[in-house]
């Protein structure tokens, strides 16, 4: 059986990674005043509108998913003829409308799949399934990972997606921001008050940074530690425990708001690396996506695995 793997472009896997597992991409757009950029996943292409447009308008940028009609468009015109199941994992619904925008999609690419799919010579069924990472950014890249490798050693579609929903809701994404106030500002522009000026401005003037949790769909502060390189190597020093511990999947994701040598000069990345290697654990790294950078700024920092139990200990 052909199983394709579908994802958006807020899931930060590296794009060689990408292309080598065959995986498709649903682009985001991101529009900054009258610049334009979609997020294919080409990190120079990234840096380069980055550099650009994100650090003066970052926060009033408008990001643009794909819609309903665009996803079936592209199941109907391409995968349905591929694929014989493809599995869409998408950013938590709780922070985008691309899970609901893929659910309303999938109704109409099955009653329709038929007519493409006997005109590319298959006879044979079609099916499809929307999974709801509930996570974002290098920790959506947890469950995608985990696809390709069940896919990879042969593993059935009801087998795989069992074990999507069971990876995604253990995966556990941690995240920290350079700048409180940038995240203030963009928050206040989405109409989300989950960053208050007083904690923005005190957090930036005490060097103070929250160490932020995604798990199951949630978001929340878990420790705040003085100055980001601290906190980082904390952060990494964390997850330098969790691997020792056992992941319940080979894989550590990083994103990075910026080039790669930024992130891997940080304090307690060496010790991060040898411990993956140590442990067989495949430690991917990419450049955070515009989307991801746009709502949380330039230079910060995401972590993603899948454990039972990753509570931060600061």
């Amino acid at each position: 059986m052909r199983i394709g793997i579908v994802v958006d472009s807020a899931c930060d896997l590296p794009l060689d990674y990408l292309q080598r597992n065959g995986i498709t991409i649903l682009p985001i757009t991101v529009r900054i005043g009258g610049a334009t950029f979609a997020d294919h996943r080409d990190e120079e292409a990234t840096l380069e509108f980055l550099d650009a447009h994100v650090a003066e308008r970052g926060a009033e940028a408008e990001t643009v998913p794909y819609g309903a009609e665009q996803i079936k468009a592209l199941f109907l015109e391409r995968l349905v003829a591929e694929y014989d199941y493809v599995f869409c994992l998408t950013i938590a619904r709780t922070r985008s409308p691309i899970f609901e925008n893929a659910q309303q999609a999938s109704f109409a690419i099955l009653n329709d799949y038929k007519t493409p799919r006997l005109a590319a010579g298959h006879a044979s069924p079609f099916a499809l399934r929307i999974v709801d990472t509930q996570n974002i950014f290098a920790a959506q890249g947890v469950p995608a990972a985990e696809a390709v490798r069940l896919r990879d050693a042969g593993e059935n579609p009801v087998r795989i997606r069992s074990r999507l929903e069971e990876v995604a809701a253990r995966t556990q994404g941690y995240m920290i921001p350079r700048d409180l106030y940038y995240l203030r500002a963009r928050a206040r522009t989405k109409g989300d008050r989950s960053v208050g000026l007083v904690s923005a401005a005190l957090g930036s003037a005490l060097d103070i940074k929250p160490v932020l949790h995604c798990n199951q769909g949630e978001t929340g502060p878990v420790a705040k530690i003085r100055g980001f390189e601290p906190a980082v190597e904390k952060l990494f020093d964390f997850t330098v425990q969790r691997i020792r511990a056992g992941l319940l999947t080979p894989t550590l994701c990083l994103s990075y708001g910026g080039a790669l040598d930024g992130m891997r000069a940080l304090p307690g990345y060496a010790r991060l690396r040898a411990a993956c290697a140590e442990h067989g654990v495949e430690m991917l790294e990419s450049v955070m996506s515009l989307t991801g950078m746009v709502n949380v700024g330039k230079g910060a920092l995401v972590v993603g695995f899948a454990a039972e139990d990753a509570r931060f200990v600061a």
